[in-house]
């Protein structure tokens, strides 16, 4: 059953789908909002890191907005089955989340920019969900590209935890780990809100402030 009991729980390895060994699909060759490659060489002194947390259709707008983004995308992380699709994703027998990428000018906005923003976007208390979207693709996680980028990661849930107890919520589920593979979403997926007008994606922000 794929859309059974295990939506909601991360699959083993031995029950996660196969996936292929190459991506079925091509991408646009530039963003369709700021103009940049999609994928390719990360242009020189520039970072990557990668969020999860609920719908990306909504999440990566809220990330290619801020100034000193270069270029984002979304797409598929943090779990076995290599090259998925939308579909197996949702299935819950992937294991991966759904998770935008974010290359960025860390001298026009700092990783520690975009960790604000990704705790003030969503509520990381919710486990595998967020919102009525549930699921393990919805769960909120960070994906860090460099030892710098982890030890902030790690420092900023400390912190934000203290400010979300004081506000009455819960423990914090967000997974933080290094990045091992990414996979891009299908090329409809791409800057959604912008290629699909009027579609939706809620953001189910807390209203607790991060002030390491």
């Amino acid at each position: 059953m794929i859309f059974g009991r295990t939506k909601s729980e991360l699959p083993t390895p031995d029950k996660a789908l196969p996936g292929r060994e190459t991506r079925p699909f091509s991408l646009p060759a530039t963003h369709a909002v700021l103009g940049t490659p999609i994928e390719g060489e990360v242009p020189e002194g520039f970072e990557v890191a990668v969020f999860g947390l609920g719908c990306f259709w909504g999440e990566e707008k809220t990330f290619w907005q801020l100034p000193g983004v270069w270029s984002t995308s979304v797409g598929y992380s943090g779990g076995m089955t290599p090259h998925p699709s939308y579909e197996e994703v949702c299935s819950g027998r992937t294991g991966h989340a759904e998770v935008v990428r974010v290359v960025f000018d860390p001298a026009k906005v700092s990783f520690d920019d975009l960790l604000k923003v990704f705790w003030e976007s969503h509520d990381p208390t919710q486990g595998m969900r967020q919102g009525h979207d549930v699921g393990t693709q919805y769960r909120s996680t960070i994906l860090t590209t460099t030892p710098e980028q982890l030890a902030a990661a790690e420092a900023s849930r400390d912190a934000y935890q203290v400010q979300m107890t004081n506000a009455g919520y819960g423990e914090i589920h967000t997974a933080i780990a290094p990045l091992r593979d990414y996979y891009y979403a299908e090329d409809y997926h791409q800057q959604y809100l912008v290629t699909h007008p009027g579609g939706y994606c809620p953001i189910h922000a807390t209203g607790v402030t991060y002030a390491p």
